[in-house]
């Protein structure tokens, strides 16, 4: 996937028999998932034109140009939605989008390396950052809060983490 594009949502097949899909938004402003289009499949190569037409249990139920059917909308379970992050909201300065995340090196406030930035994910608690790395065996779970990671350099490609006593092994 393209660094110009950002993951928004992913479309989880159909919404009843007439062609709708369901969507489920990873925006802060859940709604905010159709503001950003066309969207665009991980590789780039299929184009939605998204229309939220109610909310539901999981998300949106929603239009896609082209989809008439519930076997069209199915078929496209599992599609990932991108948007060109020029359309995209400019964010604070102590905010950050995930895929911006995903692959910095994580070092400990004295230096040594961690791992890297392997995925960012929220069981609905918080964010917690995917650390992998060789040294580590199995990935950790970092809580992405001020406290656990006080600097985010994305400039550097790095963030310097304090992470809670024992949360990483003893190099």
């Amino acid at each position: 996937m393209s660094a110009d594009r950002v993951c928004v949502g992913a479309l989880a097949g159909a919404f009843g028999v007439n062609g709708e899909v369901r969507v489920k938004s990873f925006c802060a402003e859940p709604e905010a998932v159709a503001d950003y289009g066309p969207l665009w499949s991980e590789d780039g190569t299929r184009r939605f034109a998204l229309t939220l037409t109610q909310p539901i249990k999981t998300g949106f139920a929603a239009r896609i140009d082209g989809v008439a059917t519930k076997e069209d909308a199915d078929a496209l379970r599992g599609i990932r939605l991108y948007a060109d992050r020029d359309a995209l909201p400019e964010l604070p300065e102590d905010e950050f989008y995930h895929a911006d995340l995903v692959g910095l090196e994580v070092r400990d406030t004295g230096g040594a390396v961690l791992g890297r930035v392997r995925a960012v994910l929220n069981h609905g608690a918080g964010d917690l950052l995917e650390v992998a790395g060789p040294e580590l065996g199995e990935p950790v779970l970092l809580p992405f809060t001020q406290e656990a990671v006080p600097t985010v350099d994305l400039a550097s490609g790095r963030i310097v983490a304090d992470p809670p006593e024992g949360l990483f092994p003893d190099g």
